[in-house]
């Protein structure tokens, strides 16, 4: 891969990535915990959780399309980041399960207006030479504030329950609203680093804007949408699931907040390592491997028996396989349209996230009511394996 100098907006948007996903990952763990809190069953946490990517089906390709026509994304990035930090804060004040969805739905369209501007900023500006790199650094930034979000979780929660959790998750997303709102001034900078599309010269017409389904019919966009929607359902269902399984068995707040740490670690490891696995394979095969890969791993752990080590393994290995697929079909998708429908490429995939967001956590939910918290967990895995499946009858030859 192309060794060339990064662009100066990079750093302090990587940076922005990195502040609002460990404010994400604080908030999110916290839900379950409120839920249960609140009288809420394994049911109410698939619904609060699909609850976080409804709004954002409705936006995001008309936002996705905007930012196709926005001659500068920065102003975006700081609505996505006070969008973020307004819902978490509406969260902590929340007494019941229905407020709770609706604020994690606020908090889901913070995040998507964040995640598109970023998203549409290193696809417009990194050119084809870095963007591998650039979506490959970007989503190892997410990966760390993941990191970070469930570390602090278990040092704010510790080892509280009944009550005392419901208070101590309200004080939590207090400092994960105040971490939220970290990176308004690292905008400011990416705003001055950044440069602005031209204006059109008078009296030309805009290019035509291509419809989603146009879009859908480019090579390896219908794959690459199913294998990315899978991958990201997956790392919901292991934030709001795990708490439920760990408390089963008798494992403390702090102990999840190590292993999603762990997971996070592992995932953000391998996004480093992207240039090295990009010579021994091509995007579309490691996609395959990748959700082939998490697929496997992460079916160990609901098993009975295996221990706090056991789930710790599978969740690093599981995690480093499932962070190599994200960034692939970021830069896949982004390839494989005209430069002028990049962004809106992006929005779509961000839709197909999010009914996938939506979807498999609520389907999960039902399964965990009748199957219990085990079923759940491995519809996920189901899911990831008919990715890897339909990714590989595209996968060229190696």
């Amino acid at each position: 891969m192309n060794k060339a100098r990064l662009p100066r907006w990079l750093v302090p948007l990587l940076v922005c990535a990195m502040l609002t996903q460990a404010a994400l990952n604080l908030a999110r763990p916290l839900v379950t915990y409120r839920v249960i809190g609140l009288g809420g069953d394994a049911l109410a946490v698939g619904l609060v959780t699909a609850a976080f990517a409804v709004l954002p089906l409705f936006v995001a390709m008309p936002l996705g399309r905007l930012t196709d026509r926005l001659r500068g994304l920065s102003a975006v990035v700081a609505v996505g980041v006070l969008l973020s930090a307004g819902g978490t804060l509406l969260m902590s004040m929340t007494s019941s399960l229905v407020a709770l969805a609706a604020t994690s739905a606020v908090l889901g369209l913070g995040q998507l207006v964040f995640m598109l501007s970023a998203q549409g900023i290193i696809a417009r500006w990194s050119g084809d030479h870095l963007l591998d790199r650039g979506f490959g650094l970007f989503t190892a930034a997410v990966a760390l504030g993941q990191m970070f979000g469930p570390l602090l979780v278990g040092a704010l929660l510790g080892d509280a329950s009944g009550a005392a959790l419901l208070e101590a998750s309200r004080v939590a997303l207090w400092v994960a609203a105040g971490v939220g709102l970290l990176p308004l001034p690292l905008v400011g900078l990416v705003a001055l680093r950044v440069p602005r599309l031209p204006r059109p010269p008078a009296g030309q017409e805009p290019a035509p804007i291509e419809s989603s389904l146009t879009l859908m019919r480019y090579r390896g966009v219908g794959a690459g949408m199913y294998a990315s929607l899978a991958l990201l359902s997956t790392v919901d269902i292991l934030t709001a699931y795990l708490p439920l399984i760990a408390e089963r068995r008798g494992i403390s707040p702090m102990v999840v907040g190590v292993l999603l740490a762990l997971r996070s670690a592992a995932t953000m490891s391998s996004r480093l390592l992207l240039d090295v696995m990009l010579r021994w394979r091509t995007r579309e095969q490691l996609i395959v491997l990748s959700a082939a890969g998490a697929a496997a791993t992460l079916a160990v752990v609901p098993i009975g028996g295996i221990g706090q080590i056991g789930m710790g393994v599978a969740l690093f290995v599981g995690g480093f396989a499932l962070g190599v697929g994200q960034p692939l079909t970021m830069s896949l998708l982004a390839r494989a349209v005209p430069a002028g429908a990049r962004s809106s490429v992006l929005a779509l995939r961000m839709v197909a996230n999010r009914v996938g967001q939506v979807a498999v956590p609520g389907l999960a939910g039902v399964v965990a009511a009748s199957a219990g918290v085990a079923g759940a967990w491995w519809l996920s895995c189901v899911v990831l394996a008919t990715a890897a499946l339909v990714s590989g009858r595209v996968a060229p030859p190696n």
